[in-house]
């Protein structure tokens, strides 16, 4: 949907709409479901076109309106869906896949190189960081830990200690950060990067992943990131029955990663597609509900004698440097937080096998209020000392806060902490 400066809509209002044009399907409310691997040529000299257009193009399937090849190449559901996630990222494309990880995996493959070095936050999802220090480093490629996001010295020392291994080429952040809500600031390592390019002659490539907080509370690429990288599974997906991942910039950069993902079929299905144009329709509703829930969540955990820490956004000291770059860079605290109890592990597992209404499971982002260990769940892989250090201990949890009516949530929390 075209915008001109007199009609610029919400974001709200484009989460319904962007990416759809009922008149080029035939009249139909609602997107309908392409369910078709392949497509039929109208012609040979037609079929000719289109495989120009897609294979010599910059960017796959912006060559022109030439028709479609193969499901694993491009579809229309493929399209719809991420003309509308490029328009709530405020980007100019987005490319999907089956999943946040194909989107981190594929991301990692296509701007790394063997001798390469790539700087990460920590703590980072545990899947991406499994990625870089298994995979990715029996490859060649050098990764390189920040644990203070806000600190430019500390981040300073570390793109040097980077460069020291490699060309440093890819930046990845993740903020907030799972699971402990680390915050790093983007437009400062942005200038960071601009710094790197002058030492070593070339700018890394940085990407944000904005899984915790989403594009109605965060814009990476209004605050310097080059890609915003998106687990859609989460809120976008929002009821933890699809998987999707998305990661959105400017067209040379999303070209790249499109053909890369032609090569490694890892792209977004059409009922997957369909279903993050259903789902996102809803996302501004359920993410300000969850927030608001997550408020008095954490509020009631804050302040009961056994829970000893508490990552909540919201709680940030006022004054801090964490603060700062939350009131430039966010629009709310989100509904995920981490929370120690009392007892370390032995605490927290009586506490996780009292719950009645919260269930005890991974991922994040669904109408339901999810909880889990990530000492033993999500971060079991990486190494005990490396969750140490970004405060990942035994009786750390993850809380993703869902839409349910909060005195209950509370009342759950109540009783399952009187076994602790």
């Amino acid at each position: 949907m075209a915008e001109t400066p007199k009609t610029r809509l919400s974001l709200e209002t484009l989460a319904i709409s962007a990416g759809y044009d009922a008149a080029e399907h035939q009249g139909a409310a609602k997107p309908p479901i392409y369910m078709t691997s392949t497509f039929v040529y109208p012609s040979a000299a037609q079929a000719k076109a289109v495989h120009q257009a897609f294979f010599d193009g910059e960017v796959p399937e912006k060559s022109g309106k030439n028709g479609f090849i193969y499901a694993r190449l491009d579809h229309p559901n493929l399209v719809m869906a991420q003309a509308r996630i490029a328009t709530l990222d405020r980007a100019e494309d987005s490319a999907l896949f089956a999943s946040g990880m194909a989107a981190v995996s594929t991301l990692a493959q296509c701007f790394l190189r063997p001798g390469d070095s790539v700087l990460h936050s920590r703590p980072i999802y545990g899947g991406t960081d499994m990625l870089l220090h298994t995979h990715m480093t029996e490859m060649g490629v050098h990764p390189v830990g920040f644990t203070d996001g806000v600190d430019e010295a500390h981040l300073t020392q570390m793109a040097d200690a980077a460069m020291a291994r490699g060309p440093l080429t890819l930046i990845m952040v993740e903020s907030p950060a799972n699971p402990t809500c680390a915050i790093a600031d983007i437009a400062l390592i942005s200038r960071l990067a601009d710094r790197v390019a002058l030492a070593q002659g070339r700018r890394p490539i940085i990407s944000v992943d904005n899984t915790f907080l989403g594009p109605f509370l965060q814009s990476p690429l209004e605050h310097g990131a080059d890609l915003c990288l998106t687990s859609l599974t989460k809120y976008a997906g929002g009821h933890s029955d699809f998987m999707g991942g998305s990661i959105s910039g400017p067209n040379a950069l999303v070209g790249k990663l499109k053909k890369l993902r032609t090569l490694m079929g890892n792209h977004a299905d059409p009922h997957n597609c369909w279903m993050l144009l259903r789902s996102v329709e809803t996302m501004a509703l359920r993410t300000e509900r969850a927030v608001a829930n997550a408020r008095t969540i954490a509020t009631f955990l804050r302040d009961h004698p056994k829970v000893v820490r508490i990552t909540y956004l919201g709680f940030l000291a006022e004054g801090s440097p964490e603060r700062a770059v939350y009131d430039r860079q966010c629009a709310a605290p989100g509904s995920t937080f981490s929370f120690d109890v009392e007892g370390g592990e032995a605490g927290a597992f009586r506490f996780l096998d009292r719950l009645r209404l919260l269930r005890f499971a991974v991922s994040l982002g669904g109408t339901e209020t999810l909880i889990c260990h990530p000492a033993t769940t999500t971060h079991y892989a990486v190494p005990e000392e490396a969750r140490a250090a970004v405060h990942i201990g035994p009786a750390t949890m993850r809380v993703s806060v869902g839409i349910e009516t909060a005195s209950d949530l509370v009342a759950d929390l109540a009783q399952a902490l009187e076994a602790v």
